[in-house]
Formats: structure tokens, sequence, C-alpha cells
């Protein structure tokens, strides 16, 4: 098993702070991304606090197992350059950049309120992806290549987004793996060529 500590301990708050919210609605009210707050009464943690915050309990799970499957290998990956502080870091930057879009689409919507971790999560998981494109992710129980989940899911993310029918953040996921391939390529531009060879040489597994 890696060792990732930072990982494993933004997990465990995740869902302390998580659990404690699920039966304390002030506390979930108080965390999460709602606009007149942040425009009114300049509560700007909101952009950071609503990454820690969950609707439900599989809400946080499917987050987090997925930063469980793939942190480890990015907090490892990251390390040599930034240390593990500096992916914790990265991970909470994940969540307020991913979080702006939606505050800047709905700033004037009294009712809109995100939360989860989701865009951390998809920084995470993207930057993970641009290192093993052929690495198989297991989507419902069957393995898929990374690079074939990449752009079904930014495909299906930009398609729901544009249509905006359902109450899940897609923006959210969106810019959270746009900011995740950035920030990768920007911290080791020679990703971009191993990217290259690496999907002009499959190399299917885990």
């Amino acid at each position: 098993m890696l060792a990732a500590p930072v990982n494993l301990a933004i997990i465990a708050i995740t869902c302390l702070i998580s659990f404690a919210a699920f039966s304390n609605p002030r506390l979930i009210e108080r965390f999460v991304l709602w606009p007149p707050a942040i425009r009114r009464q300049r509560q700007y943690d909101r952009l950071l606090t609503c990454g820690f915050v969950h609707a439900d309990f599989g809400h946080l799970f499917f987050n987090m197992f997925t930063l469980f499957s793939f942190g480890a290998a990015m907090e490892q990956a990251f390390r040599p350059y930034i240390g593990s502080t500096g992916y914790a870091l990265f991970y909470a930057a994940g969540i307020v950049l991913s979080a702006l879009p939606s505050y800047w689409r709905h700033r004037n919507d009294a009712n809109y309120r995100s939360l989860g971790a989701s865009g951390a999560v998809s920084a995470v998981l993207f930057a993970y992806i641009l290192i093993k494109p052929w690495s198989m992710i297991l989507v419902f129980a069957f393995p898929v290549p990374a690079i074939v989940f990449a752009l079904l899911y930014l495909g299906y993310t930009i398609y729901m987004d544009r249509r905006q029918t359902d109450r899940v953040n897609h923006s959210a996921h969106l810019w959270g793996a746009v900011y995740g391939i950035v920030f990768t390529i920007a911290l080791e531009p020679r990703v971009v060529l191993h990217f290259l060879d690496q999907l002009a040489h499959p190399r299917f597994g885990y």
C-alpha cells in the first residue's frame, strides 16, 4: 500500500465533518456554498468548506472511495516536487477553483447551494489519468481504460452542465478536472510527452 498520510488525513477529516453535518443542519448550512453569504457577508471560507460536507452517505462514500483509490499515487507523485504539504494545498485549491465558476454563475441566485468534494476529487483523478492513461478504472464494476473514461466523463459533464436538469454540480467536476491537468503540467511539463508516449504504447493494467 502506498504511503500517503496526507491523503488519508484529508479523507478522515472530510468524513468526520460530513458525519457531523448529517445530524447538524446548522453546520451544513454554514459550510455549504451559498452565493448570498459570500457576496453580502464576505464568508469567502465557504468556497473551501463546501468541499468538506456532503449531501448523504452515498455522496460521501463515492467521493472518498475515489480519493482513496487515486490520491495516494498522486501524493507520492507530487511529493518530490512540492512535498506532501503541497499535495494538501493542491487538493484545497481544487475545492476552491472548481467552486468559483459555480459561484460566479449563481452569484445572484439565493436558492442555489452546492456541497461536496467532487471538484477536488476530479482534480486528483485527472492528474492521475494524465500520468497513467491506460490504467484500468472500475466503472460500475466494469474495467475501463482511464483515457476512455476521461473522454466519456468530460463529454457527459459538459453536456449535463449545459442542460442543468439535475442537482449535480457538473461545473465543479469539469473545472476540477481541468485544474488537475493544468496543475500537473505546470508542475512537470515533461508529463505532456510522457502522456503522448503512453497513448502511443498502450499498456493496460491497474
